[in-house]
């Protein structure tokens, strides 16, 4: 027979934390959430005294709408948090439990346990004595969001919480708060802060901002909207820890953030925010990581966890959006202890601030999942990142990918079979893109080989462009000094030159003609497209001579093909997405692979 933890429940009442403790579910009784998610009341059994004051977290309801929890099965009590009533009753709110034996197996209740009542206390308690700790150090933001989390991850917070600095209320775990209650404090880490963001409708505009908080119970997102900007925007900083009161609380919007919560929190006119200096023991950050693997399985534009070691990053690049306002973007590759890779988008900021030419472990919370290409991640301004972060499941994997992983060349989920997809690592020869038909499908095929420039056409190579920043439209002279833009219905006095490169690359096996345009034909050429064109007004020697630096020499290329159709007549036209010059290091690891695969299937 299973042996109950005796003396749990008396414990519990009288606020003494326990972990680990082995008690019998004796019932189970759904409570009505109104508007919000249902609540579910449970009474324990040491064997001894039974307890009715516990209350499951609302992430673990399902346990109880599945039949996990079902009344006699055994259960492990591994992590809970205490919140005290306004009459000075606690109640015990379970964060994480295991049943180590299913009702099924149980013949009926252990022992002769009788309700406990004494030593529980009617009137508000005292709060202990906090432990003493060194505060913090200061850090900036991005060190707090970005370089990690620090060493008292996971640990647990103290179960009957300290008195906030005005002593007016009790602090409560975040997992306890709901609509119902007014009057509570949490004490919590802000993990993200979004930057102002401003509206504009018929209705009228404003301003906003978000933020992301968490304690050791669980998480919650928090918006304040225009007074309360002007309040508190500038007090917060993310990694730095809160006491905050009144405010409130709707059931969470699960499309726009990845926060696992119910409920999200709006501050308002009555809401405070204080800091809190002894902070330690509060966690930095809750992710539930998704393996690489089994991104496979989760739905489209779902949001996930990941952790995976940097193996390689692209250069910056900048879009313009459809308002016309440039972004950047930058594209890393991810990869964890199941061998897979998926392609991660960072934009903004943290695209331009990236650094992974260490090859560092990477975090991201809340990454929306695409399937672009197969399988792709975005980082959004949502999303958390964290840079080789302080916790066991980094340490693991650099260890794993220092000793094998960095071999591996890896199967990425960033690109369909045949090719087809935005990735970046559909290695191919060309005539393999030929023999396997690439760009005849109804999509276009991408594809990343190693070639070598064999031909430039420098005819026609260059043309003169409408001079507006966002506009590439070519212009007709009007010659009377004035170049006029059909697009922008403007005549300008000026005109910007851009590059439409036509090459042809081979390899060891075939060959094919690229359409290069401006960004990937200046690497080739190894010059800016207005230097070309004085040259070509100015030095027709010169000119040429770029051309025949710029031949003969190889690139790894990354290429888009389709079949397309022109005056009755299909070809495929093949062009340039990205160039960049050959890294031997890792292409000679990546032919010593495929060598050793041959090699393993002869």
């Amino acid at each position: 027979m299973t042996k109950l933890s005796e003396g749990t429940i008396e414990a519990l009442s009288n606020g003494t934390s326990v972990s680990d403790a082995v008690l019998q579910l004796v019932n189970i009784r759904k409570l009505d959430g109104g508007n919000g998610p249902s609540r579910f009341r449970v009474m324990m059994s040491d064997g001894r005294h039974t307890l009715s004051s516990f209350m499951l977290s609302t992430q673990l309801n399902h346990m109880a709408e599945e039949n996990i929890l079902a009344p006699n099965c055994i259960c492990n009590l591994k992590r809970h948090v205490t919140n005290i009533l306004k009459d000075g009753r606690r109640v015990v709110i379970i964060l994480e439990i295991d049943v180590i034996k299913p009702a099924k197996d149980v013949a009926g209740r252990i022992g002769d346990p009788t309700p406990y009542t004494e030593g529980q206390s009617k009137g508000p308690q005292s709060a202990p004595v906090p432990e003493n700790r060194p505060p913090l150090q200061p850090q900036n933001r991005n060190e707090a969001v970005n370089r990690g989390l620090n060493r008292d991850f996971g640990k647990k917070a103290p179960s009957v919480m300290p008195n906030t600095p005005g002593g007016s209320s009790k602090v409560v775990p975040i997992a306890s708060l709901n609509p119902y209650q007014s009057k509570w404090t949490i004490r919590a880490r802000v993990t993200n802060k979004s930057a102002i963001r401003t509206w504009s409708n018929s209705r009228g505009d404003g301003k906003l901002f978000s933020m992301e908080i968490v304690d050791e119970s669980g998480e919650i997102r928090v918006t304040g909207f225009n007074q309360e900007v002007d309040k508190f925007f500038s007090l917060i900083e993310a990694g730095k820890v809160y006491y905050i009161s009144k405010g409130s609380l709707k059931i969470a919007n699960k499309q726009y953030t990845s926060v696992k919560n119910d409920y999200e929190m709006t501050l308002n006119g009555e809401s405070t925010i204080i800091p809190c200096e002894d902070s330690c023991d509060v966690p930095m950050v809750q992710c539930d990581f998704v393996s690489i693997s089994d991104l496979e399985n989760r739905d489209k534009d779902a949001i996930v966890d990941v952790i995976g070691v940097c193996k390689s990053v692209d250069d910056i690049t900048r879009l313009t959006t459809k308002s016309n306002r440039e972004v950047s973007k930058r594209t890393l590759s991810l990869m964890d202890m199941s061998g897979k890779v998926v392609t991660v988008t960072l934009w903004g900021e943290e695209a331009e601030k990236f650094d992974g030419s260490s090859q560092p472990v990477i975090a991201i919370k809340g990454a929306k999942l695409s399937d672009f290409g197969g399988r792709s991640l975005s980082a959004s301004f949502s999303s958390t990142l964290m840079i080789n972060p302080d916790i066991p499941e980094a340490y693991k994997l650099r260890g794993w990918y220092d000793k094998e992983g960095h071999a591996m060349d890896g199967q990425s989920l960033t690109e369909v079979k045949g090719g087809s997809g935005g990735g970046n690592t559909n290695w191919k020869s060309l005539a393999d893109v030929k023999t396997e038909h690439l760009g005849h499908g109804d999509k276009a095929d991408y594809y990343t080989c190693v070639a070598t420039i064999v031909f430039l056409r420098k005819e026609n190579c260059l043309y003169q462009a409408c001079p507006s920043q966002d506009c590439n439209k070519k212009v007709v002279d009007q010659q009377n000094g004035m170049f006029r833009c059909e697009k922008c219905d403007k005549e300008f006095p000026n005109f910007k030159y851009r590059l439409i490169l036509s090459a042809n690359i081979a390899d060891y096996g075939d060959n094919q003609w690229v359409t290069c345009f401006q960004e990937s034909a200046e690497a080739i050429l190894g010059q800016n497209a207005a230097y070309l064109g004085q040259l070509k007004d100015s030095n027709e020697a010169a000119f040429d001579e770029v051309f025949q630096h710029a031949n003969f020499n190889t690139f790894v290329f990354r290429n888009r093909v389709k079949l397309e159709t022109y005056n009755d007549e299909s070809r495929i036209k093949a062009t340039v997405m990205d160039v960049k010059p050959v890294d031997h290091k890792e292409y000679s690891k990546r032919l010593i692979l495929n060598i050793r695969k041959l090699a393993a299937n002869h």
